[in-house]
């Protein structure tokens, strides 16, 4: 009988509330059984006027935007953890759609889960222009996770 192997999945953090929602989102309807990995992608862009915000780990104080992001990558991954799927966490640097395309390449990846609109004006990666970015240039199939919509009193 040959061996199966699962599906390697990218999931990438801009450390918004939105990019941890979008990693619960893939819990809950993917079967880990069928995930061999998940490697979960920060991007710290050099570029960028706006600094890497951390809004889903809790830490405080003065910290880079590689600490940044490192932080924000850790919470996530420690979502996915128990989950099943071995997971590993990666930050990169440089433009965040490029690094996010390049982390799915090197890994083989099968899926590419990004938030949508998870910072509103901001300029982090999850911006829709960075999803798009993504979706026109991954070597797989990329699942955009919009926010959920707030229902009016």
């Amino acid at each position: 009988m040959a061996s199966t192997t699962g599906m390697h999945v990218v999931v990438a953090t801009d450390g918004s509330k939105q990019s941890l929602a979008a990693a619960k989102h893939l819990m809950s309807f993917a079967d880990p059984a069928k995930i061999s990995e998940i490697s979960v992608v920060g991007v710290v862009s050099p570029y960028a006027s706006v600094a890497f915000a951390d809004d889903i780990s809790g830490s405080t104080g003065d910290r880079t935007f590689r600490e940044a992001a490192n932080d924000a990558v850790a919470t996530v991954a420690a979502v996915l953890d128990a989950w099943g799927p071995k997971v590993s966490k990666k930050v990169r640097s440089g433009s965040p759609a490029n690094e996010i395309v390049k982390a799915a390449t090197a890994a083989g990846a099968g899926l590419v889960v990004v938030a949508s609109g998870g910072r509103g004006l901001s300029e982090t990666i999850l911006l829709g222009s960075t999803a798009q970015r993504v979706q026109h240039s991954a070597p797989c199939p990329v699942l955009v996770v919009r926010p959920a919509k707030r229902k009016k009193k």
